[in-house]
């Protein structure tokens, strides 16, 4: 799925003054699936940690910010030398490591040569937790569900899209009934990439409606996960 913060990444990757990145956004926006594919086309190795998923990662920060132990932690969790010119480093849920946001600052002072991407849901709430929050040692991008233009170029409409874009009304008039059409499909549908993948593929708007059900179920489940439990009812 084509996204348009992939070109943002790409300027970050090339940037003189880099630093860690951290992607914000809300769940299923499609976080992961473009860090590995920023990874996989820009860098000979991606080394990729969520830190969700393991234990071990969850309290990898905890005992001190020592860059070369961390990034020996990191080989022998993925079985990967890591070369810094290479390879960039992908932290995945970040919120959920013990001083994983604070960690970043670290890289960025002591070994700014490693390329690092991080993402996480709701990174606010890690403040908290009373840990120090990385300022001026970051740098941010923030993913929103695809836009109508991105809906447009993944639906194989890149010509209108563009038309669009250059804001030539006149030829726009002429094929005013498929715009129409094409905005009130992506009203339906919406942004999310989930939603948008299975009906490019199926056409099937219940199947779709299924979906959106189903990511509504998740949001909810992830209030209780994350908000103070006295205002979880609400």
């Amino acid at each position: 799925m084509k996204r348009s913060l992939f070109k943002d990444l790409i300027s970050w990757k090339n940037s003189s003054n880099r630093k860690p990145l951290i992607i914000q956004g809300a769940r299923q926006v499609g976080k992961t699936w473009l860090m590995k594919a920023f990874g996989a086309q820009e860098f000979q190795q991606v080394v990729y940690l969520n830190f969700e998923e393991s234990s071990r990662l969850k309290e990898l920060f905890i005992p001190d910010f020592d860059i070369d132990r961390l990034i020996t932690s990191f080989e022998i969790e993925t079985n990967l030398k890591i070369d810094p010119e290479n390879t960039i480093l992908i932290f995945d849920e970040i919120q959920e490591a013990e001083k994983g946001l604070t960690a970043l600052k670290y890289f960025y002072e002591r070994r700014p040569e490693y390329y690092i991407i991080a993402a996480g849901s709701l990174l606010g709430v890690s403040l908290q937790n009373n840990h120090s929050f990385p300022v001026g040692k970051v740098d941010f991008l923030q993913l929103f569900p695809l836009s109508f233009m991105e809906f447009l170029e993944n639906s194989n409409e890149v010509q209108l899209g563009e038309q669009l874009n250059n804001e030539n009304w006149p030829l726009l008039e002429t094929f005013h009934d498929k715009l129409i059409q094409n905005l009130r499909l992506y009203y339906y549908l919406g942004g999310m990439p989930a939603v948008i993948a299975d009906y490019l593929k199926n056409k099937d708007l219940n199947a779709v409606r299924e979906i959106q059900n189903k990511l509504l179920i998740g949001y909810e489940n992830d209030f209780a996960k994350y908000a103070p439990i006295e205002i979880v009812p609400k």
